[in-house]
């Protein structure tokens, strides 16, 4: 199942670079543009698609499994030595952060303020952490896999906790682009189970639309954060009021 998930994303990055979208691959599949960004969210695909869909940009299907080898030998995740090297300086997690996102040379220096120096001193330190190649002209190639994701409660993980959720949750999440969903119940564990999974499906998603709007020029597209969560938590708000153990 794993192995499928990492040929599917293999896929869609392989479409990507070859500037198709999901209503071509509705028209191969004979689908709606809807059921096939479904497919591609829950990481789900028939053998017979993936052939079908490999044809659409002429890759046989032995093709796609050696591409997928490629991106499994990329770097998919740093040591927390890495991470805490880069959450050390900020003007370098600035960058790593831009980098992952897409952001060109040009661009980075259009919206921070360094000095071309300074960003050249910063990626070629990306460079030796493996996470870019930094090209002729300074141009930026990204050298990781389509999995790669900062380590789960590492520095930069946790840094980004400490430094961000009070500023993100100061937000009447009023605007169109916003939203703010507070449920609370009584789950078994089953459903708890169930709940997370959709969550990360969720999370895939976002990352899946991410991917697709790579290539938008950067006035078309906004950073935008997707915080999902949940836990066995009463507010202490009651507690005075609970019967005592």
């Amino acid at each position: 199942m794993a192995q499928t998930r990492q040929l599917i994303t293999t896929l869609k990055h392989q479409l990507r670079l070859r500037g198709k979208t999901y209503q071509d691959v509705a028209g191969v599949l004979e689908l709606s543009e809807a059921s096939v960004k479904r497919l591609f969210s829950q990481q789900d695909m028939t053998l017979q698609r993936l052939e079908r869909v490999c044809q659409l940009i002429n890759l046989e299907l032995s093709d796609l499994i050696s591409e997928m080898q490629k991106e499994r030998a990329q770097l998919s995740e740093l040591t927390l030595k890495q991470e805490e090297q880069i959450v050390s300086d900020l003007g370098l997690l600035l960058v790593a952060v831009c980098v992952v996102n897409g952001y060109t040379f040009e661009q980075i220096l259009e919206q921070y303020r360094l000095t071309e120096g300074e960003l050249v001193q910063k990626l070629a330190q990306l460079d030796r952490l493996r996470i870019i190649e930094l090209l002729p002209g300074n141009r930026i190639k990204l050298a990781i896999s389509t999995q790669f994701r900062w380590q789960p409660n590492g520095p930069i993980q946790q840094f980004f906790q400490q430094q961000v959720k009070e500023e993100f949750f100061r937000c009447r999440f009023d605007q169109p682009t916003d939203c703010l969903l507070v449920a609370n119940g009584l789950l078994s564990a089953a459903s708890n189970g169930k709940l997370q999974q959709r969550m990360q499906q969720l999370a895939n998603e976002f990352t899946a639309l991410a991917q697709d709007d790579f290539s938008l020029a950067m006035d078309k597209k906004h950073g935008s954060t997707l915080v999902v969560a949940v836990r066995q938590w009463n507010s202490s708000l009651f507690s005075e009021l609970q019967h005592q153990e």
